[in-house]
C-alpha cells in the first residue's frame, strides 16, 4: 500500500467541515423495542383492530390503546370505520392501519455510476424513481445536483407531506455527521447532510449502503415464521462490494465505519488502484468485467455515443463461450467469496445483494455451487436478497424511513420542528 499510514487511518471526523444548519440524525437500523415502533410495524402490513395488534407485538391492550390514540393524532396512523366489526358486548371494534397517502420519504442511493432517488410511503411502499449519472464533479457539486435533482423529484407528489431524507452511499460514512469518505468518487469528509439539508430543507440521515441493504430485510419484509431474531451476513456485489453483520435485529455499525473486503485476494490478474492485483472490487466489479470482456473481443470496443454495459455481455453468453467463460469466473470468485467470510462468521443466515449476484442466472447458480464446495462448515442457510435487483432503492428506502420505524412519535416531532 502507498502512502502515509495517518492518510490510511484518516477518518471524516478528522477534516474541517461546513457548519450544518441542522445536524445529521444517524440511521437506526434495527428492529426497535419502542412500544410505538411496534404497533406502527404491525399497523404497516394492513389493517389490524387493536386486540390483534396486542397478540402481535406481546405488549398489553392498554399499551397498544395508548399507542395508537398517539399515533393517530400524530397522523401516521388512520381508523378505517369502514372495516369496522360490531362486538356483542362494547363499542364497534374499528381497525387501524399506517396512512400511506399523507405523507413521503425520499431516498437516495449514491453509486460509482449511477444514482438513484426513490419516494417512499410510511409501510415501505416505493412510490416511484428515477436514475441519474452519478455527477463526476467536485464532490459539493456533485452533492448539490443530486439533492436539487431529489428536491424536482419531490414536485412530482404535490399532495405528500415530506417528512425525511435518506442517503445511502458507499464508503466510510460517518453518520453522526452526516459526512463520507468515498475514495472511487474522489470524496474526502463530503458533507451529505449539510447539502441535502440546505437543499431540501428536511432531516436527513446517512448511512453507508450495505448497512442499509442489510436492515431493509429486517425492516422492509414481513418477519418469516423460520426467520427467527439471531445473526447474518450480507453480502453486496457490483461495482463495489461490501459485507455488514446483523446480530439479533440490528445491523452492526462499527464506530469507525464499515468493513472492507474490497482488496481480499482472488487469485486473478485484475490490476487495483492499491497497487497489488486480485483484489476483489476490481475483480468481480462490472467496469473491469467488461473491460476484459473487450480486451477478449467478446464485446465490441466502446464508441462515442455507446459504450459497453453488463447486460450486453449477458446477452453475449447465450451463445459465445468466451462471455460464459467469463461470467463463470466471477461466479466461482464470488461463491469462494462468500464461502470464506461464511465460515469466519457462522452465521445462521447468508444474504446474498447486488446486481453481480443476481443479474445472471446462470451465474447465480454457479455461486450457490461454488459456496457450497468451498464452505468448511455444514450447509447454510444461503438466500439471495428479497429485493433482487432494487437492492440499492431498498437502501435508499430504508435510510429515509429507518427513524420513524425505530421511534415514530420523536421522528414526526423532529420533522415538525425542522419544517
Amino acid at each position: 500500500m502507498s502512502g502515509p499510514a495517518l492518510e490510511r487511518s484518516h477518518s471524516p471526523a478528522q477534516a474541517t467541515r461546513p457548519a450544518q444548519a441542522r445536524p445529521a440524525v444517524p440511521p437506526e437500523l434495527r428492529i426497535s423495542d419502542n412500544p410505538a415502533a411496534a404497533v406502527l410495524r404491525a399497523a404497516a402490513r394492513g389493517p389490524i383492530f387493536r386486540d390483534t395488534a396486542a397478540r402481535t407485538t406481546g405488549a398489553s391492550i392498554a399499551t397498544v390503546n395508548r399507542q395508537v390514540s398517539a399515533l393517530l393524532s400524530a397522523g401516521l396512523l388512520r381508523e378505517r370505520a369502514d372495516l369496522t366489526v360490531s362486538g356483542a358486548v362494547g363499542r364497534p371494534r374499528v381497525p387501524v392501519e399506517v396512512d400511506t397517502d399523507s405523507f413521503v420519504t425520499v431516498g437516495v442511493h449514491i453509486g460509482c455510476t449511477v444514482t438513484r432517488i426513490v419516494a417512499a410511503d410510511l409501510s415501505g411502499r416505493m412510490l416511484g424513481g428515477l436514475e441519474i449519472a452519478t455527477p463526476r464533479t467536485g464532490q459539493d457539486a456533485a452533492l448539490t445536483i443530486v439533492a436539487r435533482s431529489a428536491k424536482a423529484f419531490l414536485g412530482r407528489l404535490p399532495r405528500r407531506r415530506p417528512l425525511w431524507t435518506g442517503v445511502a452511499v458507499s464508503g466510510r460514512v460517518e453518520a453522526a455527521a452526516g459526512v463520507v469518505d468515498h475514495p472511487r468518487l474522489g470524496w474526502r469528509a463530503a458533507p451529505v447532510a449539510a447539502v441535502f439539508g440546505a437543499v431540501l430543507d428536511l432531516p436527513v440521515s446517512v448511512s453507508a449502503h450495505v448497512e442499509a441493504m442489510a436492515a431493509a430485510e429486517l425492516l422492509l419484509t414481513p418477519r418469516e415464521p423460520d426467520n427467527r431474531p439471531g445473526s447474518a451476513l450480507y453480502l453486496y456485489a457490483r461495482e463495489t462490494v461490501g459485507v455488514a453483520v446483523t446480530l439479533d435485529d440490528r445491523v452492526h455499525t462499527p464506530a469507525n465505519g464499515p468493513g472492507s473486503i474490497a482488496h481480499l485476494p482472488t487469485g486473478s490478474d485484475a490490476e487495483c488502484p492499491c497497487g497489488r492485483r486480485g483484489c476483489l472490487e476490481v475483480t468481480v466489479g462490472e467496469r473491469e468485467l467488461l473491460s476484459r470482456a473487450v480486451r477478449q473481443g467478446v464485446l465490441p470496443k466502446p464508441e462515442a455515443h455507446r459504450r459497453p454495459r453488463v447486460t450486453d455481455l449477458y446477452r453475449a453468453a447465450e451463445t459465445d463461450t468466451g462471455a460464459r467463460a467469463l461470467l463463470a469466473e466471477r461466479a466461482e470468485i464470488l461463491g469462494r467469496t462468500a464461502a470464506l467470510i461464511r465460515d469466519m462468521f457462522n452465521p445462521d443466515r447468508v444474504i446474498l445483494g447486488g446486481q453481480a449476484f443476481t443479474g445472471y442466472q446462470p451465474g447465480t447458480a454457479r455461486i450457490a455451487r461454488a459456496f457450497r464446495a468451498n464452505t468448511s462448515l455444514p450447509d447454510a442457510d444461503l438466500r439471495i436478497s428479497r429485493f433482487g435487483g432494487r437492492v440499492q432503492e431498498s437502501a435508499a428506502a430504508v435510510t429515509s424511513l429507518s427513524i420513524f420505524y425505530a421511534d415514530p412519535l420523536s421522528a414526526v416531532r423532529r420533522a415538525v420542528r425542522t419544517r
